[in-house]
């Protein structure tokens, strides 16, 4: 636990070797990693955290909420780290390690990204289609939110991975997605921080490995397609039969996916911009 002014600050690591920080998403703490940490058998050294409001960090955000929030208190675990890390972050979680790498304060030697709710980069990126598929469930959830229905959350999770996924969860894991739901409202509020955008992408200058879901829903798809086509030199992988929640279903795919992109990181020189292939 790292106790930072602003609030106590969820921190645990595993292993040794190159050191991987790894982000959850929404709804979720440090422990959706178990299975591809897992996966890994000491590999790496991983560093978890739990974002702003899970877990046993502390919410910090007002009402008018900003991810700048977010990335200091992810930079602080990177401090904590100790040295360049590769960060990898899923769903929100890939949204924040995205604001990290751009805010350049944090010294990273690759960034992965997997299933970035990015529906504004849709917009920005002329995909209307898959913008209003991204429109009217956020309108839909916060409707049902505020009319008071208490698995109101229901309508993202099932938008996200196909429906019936949120009634097929444990119940345990379905209640604390109903009770972090104000919490969640509070992430979409700042994944519409103006600094994402997909032309600001074009600065990230370190390697970048985006992966989807071959089974999530086409609007998640394009919108993490996009991340990786605005970033010179990304390389990018679908993985076939997941959906969002790939990190419980799909735990060694994507472990094998990103400690390849690691290693590669690792054996390359920082600035050396080549392409990397992924199967």
């Amino acid at each position: 636990m790292i106790n930072d002014v602003r609030g106590r600050i969820d921190y645990d690591e595993f292993g040794t070797g190159p050191t991987v920080v790894l982000l959850p998403g929404s709804c979720s703490t440090s422990a959706v990693w178990r299975p591809v940490i897992a996966a890994w058998d000491n590999r790496f050294r991983c560093v978890t955290t739990s974002l702003l409001g899970y877990g046993g960090t502390a919410e910090r955000r007002a009402r008018e909420s900003s991810m700048a929030h977010e990335t200091d208190a992810v930079e602080a675990v990177i401090r904590r780290a100790g040295g360049r890390v590769h960060l990898v972050g899923h769903s929100f979680g890939g949204l924040v390690a995205l604001a990290v790498a751009l805010r350049g304060q944090a010294p990273l030697a690759s960034l992965t990204v997997l299933e970035a709710p990015a529906g504004e980069f849709l917009r920005e990126g002329g995909e209307h289609r898959h913008y209003e598929a991204f429109l009217r469930m956020k309108d839909a959830y916060f409707a049902a939110f505020e009319a008071g229905d208490r698995e109101a959350i229901a309508t993202m999770i099932d938008f996200y991975s196909g429906p019936g996924t949120f009634a097929s969860w444990p119940e345990r894991v379905r209640a604390y997605a109903v009770e972090t739901t104000p919490v969640n409202i509070l992430d979409w509020a700042s994944a519409y921080d103006s600094r994402l955008s997909l032309a600001a992408l074009a600065a990230i200058d370190i390697p970048l490995l985006v992966l989807w879901g071959g089974a999530s829903h086409p609007a998640m798809q394009r919108a993490n397609a996009l991340i990786g086509e605005c970033v010179r030199g990304a390389a990018r992988a679908m993985i076939e039969g997941a959906a969002h929640f790939m990190l419980g279903t799909h735990p060694a795919s994507v472990a094998h996916l990103i400690g390849r992109h690691v290693d590669a990181a690792e054996a390359r020189a920082p600035r050396d911009r080549s392409n990397i292939a992924y199967a």
